[in-house]
């Protein structure tokens, strides 16, 4: 696939992008340098390789969630613009 100068010009309008005639350019020879350097992947034979989602084993590492509870409530609800019995008062959004 080959990069041409309307679609720098594309993507530019697009991310709302001033780019003058010699930055067309260039960036247009790059995107295609670029393109053409991620097409040599098609190349290779990925026949008996299995699709997955990391290149290496990954397992879960999140921690379970413990509840503790909290002794220093007031400094917490020092913050709180608005509070009301130990709780944080926000404006009602459904009627």
């Amino acid at each position: 696939m080959k990069i041409t100068k309307k679609d720098v010009e594309h993507v530019a309008k697009l991310a709302r992008l001033g780019l003058t005639e010699e930055e067309k350019e260039k960036f247009t020879v790059q995107l295609s340098n670029i393109i053409e350097y991620a097409e040599t992947i098609n190349k290779l034979d990925t026949s008996n390789i299995e699709p997955t989602s990391h290149s290496i084993p990954m397992s879960n590492i999140f921690r379970e969630d413990k509840m503790k509870q909290f002794e220093d409530i007031e400094s917490i609800m020092n913050n709180a613009p608005d509070k009301e019995d130990n709780m944080f008062r926000v404006p009602r959004i459904l009627e």
